[in-house]
């Protein structure tokens, strides 16, 4: 893949500090070196040493990926929000990890995109995961098509600048007297396990901001935006706030026939088009059984479709 930029500022800079200001890393840089890429600067390749001079144009020409021969590609088709050269965005469904396990090594959706990579006979397929989910949560999961797009999305992380909006259902809400509120707790590991984790004082420092959306006899729909990232941070959170999500066996929610997993969906994801500069917002529709626990609520039955959105 070909990256351009035109070079306008009226000052001495090297190539090399250029580059590394564009998010270019070193590591990056000896793969061009070494791999047959390259850098020009005005159509002829140049070294990092070379001196930039107002109105040069700079190109750097990575060369393919190709393939990670230990991810097993997947037939499984999937749910495509977004595409373009940069960026691959999908719709996890619930039950499926985001990267391969020992005992499952073909069974995540790093395989599933590994497959759709090879089906479209892409040059990188080299999988490049920017937003997780857990096995159980569905949702927006963004995925980089190559090495520089994961390393400028892994800056806007770092940055905080890429915005995660969850949906959840929650159980015993007698806490909760407000529409709109914070969860200001840190969070660390159980002593008994590596799995959970807890609100204790000398855990991570960690902020939820919810807003209830939706009341019900049977519980309410609340939506969540993480000003943090802590490993399972929504469930442990409302856990501690004594209104667990529904259907969270890990962390004492209710058991309900409608929702045969934690009620946790990742509904939009934005964050900045590095390329581009466009501020985009991938929306996920709610899934088929948050909308059928909600419209049994609201008194209408039925079972709907995965499609069919709120």
């Amino acid at each position: 893949m070909i990256y351009e930029w035109h070079f306008e500022r009226d000052q001495d800079i090297l190539l090399r500090t250029f580059l590394r200001e564009q998010g270019v890393s070193r590591k990056l840089l000896a793969r061009v070196r070494h791999h047959g890429g390259k850098v020009c600067i005005n159509g002829e390749a140049s070294h990092m040493r070379t001196h930039l001079k107002q109105g040069d144009f700079i190109s750097l020409h990575v060369p393919d990926e190709g393939e990670h021969e230990t991810t097993v590609p997947s037939a499984i088709p999937i749910s495509i929000l977004f595409e373009d050269e940069h960026f691959l965005v999908v719709d996890k469904p619930y039950g499926v990890a985001s990267i391969p396990s020992r005992q499952q090594p073909d069974m995540s959706m790093a395989n599933r995109v590994k497959g759709y990579y090879q089906s479209q006979n892409y040059p990188d397929q080299v999988i490049h995961i920017i937003t997780r989910l857990d096995r159980d949560t569905t949702g927006v999961m963004l995925f980089a098509k190559n090495k520089y797009t994961h390393a400028l999305m892994d800056q806007q992380l770092r940055k905080k600048t890429i915005e995660k909006i969850y949906y959840a259902i929650l159980t015993d809400t007698a806490r909760f007297s407000a529409d709109h509120g914070f969860i200001d707790a840190p969070i660390g590991r159980t002593e008994d396990s590596i799995i959970t984790r807890m609100v204790r004082e000398d855990g991570k420092a960690a902020l939820t901001e919810y807003w209830r959306e939706e009341k019900f006899s049977e519980g309410e729909l609340v939506r969540i935006k993480l000003h943090t990232g802590r490993t399972h941070q929504i469930r442990v959170h409302f856990e501690h706030m004594g209104a667990p999500l529904l259907g969270d066996n890990l962390y004492g929610g209710r058991a309900d026939d409608l929702m045969p997993r934690q009620a946790l969906h990742c509904r939009e994801v934005s964050f900045i088009h590095p390329f581009t500069e466009e501020e985009m917002t991938i929306v996920s529709p709610l899934p088929a059984d948050f909308y059928n626990w909600i419209a049994s609520q609201r008194g209408k039955g039925g079972v709907m479709d995965a499609r069919t959105t709120i």
